[in-house]
């Protein structure tokens, strides 16, 4: 089966709602998205003039994570929810931190077009002895990391940067995303980093924000991934007792910002909250 072949059947029965990962794709200035998406997207701007600028934030801060992570002496990442953007990979960041190209990465995502654009987006710039994108869910964390493990691609032995980028606020409390991360957590060597971020509510600057927060919510509600936000305590738990590292939980572009980074003036409007954990070594 070619790779449009793939593409062409995944959309099957998925381009009947907006998808998260496709709208999120135009908030970047993507191509892989479609009429419904777009729509979409054009009433969230409409009640929320920022979204835009909070998804590129999500991407921006995953470049610089990853980017600190590699350099220092991640070799390995597991991208959890990779979702459809086409620049800025893990695997694109992580080689060009680190010039020898001995970094490998295993991508994931559980929305079947997201899956089968990594596969044709890799085979054209990756290296499939070091890259593999695979389809898993988050939530299904002992299939999920022996599908990674099946990979051949990492080693749990060493540390590895485990990526959950803009993911978990598409996953309500009641799906127990806190479970899924402590068994992640548990299993990653001492050393391992956990790049997370996640949108949140707290703090509207007034009663009008307030009220498109409430409504892009309920909007979200209608596509295949409905979402919620969460305060920067109930985020801060899924860190559990790893070490964050500085500047600790902050607001996106406040994470070690460089010359291009989007909202750095006034990060608390992005509304994403981000940090990068580190599990630390046994004391001896």
């Amino acid at each position: 089966m070619t790779g449009d072949d793939e593409v062409l059947r995944a959309l099957e029965g998925s381009i009947d709602r907006p998808s998260a990962a496709r709208v999120y794709d135009y908030f970047l200035g993507g191509t892989n998205h479609y009429a419904i998406d777009r729509e979409f997207a054009e009433m969230v701007l409409a009640k929320l003039p920022k979204f835009g600028d909070s998804a590129r934030t999500c991407r921006q801060f995953l470049g610089r994570a990853v980017r600190y992570c590699a350099l220092a002496g991640i070799r390995q990442f597991v991208d959890i929810g990779s979702g459809l953007p086409t620049q800025g990979n893990v695997h694109e960041v992580a080689d060009a931190a680190r010039p020898e190209e001995d970094t490998r990465v295993v991508y994931i995502d559980n929305e079947p077009i997201a899956l089968a654009h990594s596969k044709v987006l890799l085979a054209d710039t990756a290296d499939p002895h070091r890259h593999r994108a695979i389809a898993g869910d988050l939530l299904q964390a002992p299939d999920l990391w022996q599908r990674v493990l099946e990979t051949g691609v990492i080693d749990e032995r060493e540390p590895v940067g485990l990526v959950i980028n803009a993911v978990l606020h598409f996953i309500g409390d009641d799906q127990e995303p806190g479970k899924a991360l402590e068994f992640y957590r548990d299993r990653l060597a001492p050393g391992s980093m956990l790049v997370l971020s996640h949108v949140t509510m707290q703090n509207p600057v007034d009663s009008a924000e307030r009220e498109g927060m409430e409504e892009v919510a309920a909007y979200y509600e209608r596509t295949t991934n409905p979402g919620r936000g969460r305060t920067s305590e109930e985020f801060a738990r899924f860190f559990g007792d790893w070490v964050l590292e500085e500047p600790g939980l902050v607001y996106a572009p406040a994470w070690h910002p460089d010359a291009g980074t989007i909202s750095s003036g006034h990060p608390e409007r992005t509304r994403i909250l981000a940090g990068v954990a580190r599990k630390p070594r046994p004391s001896t």
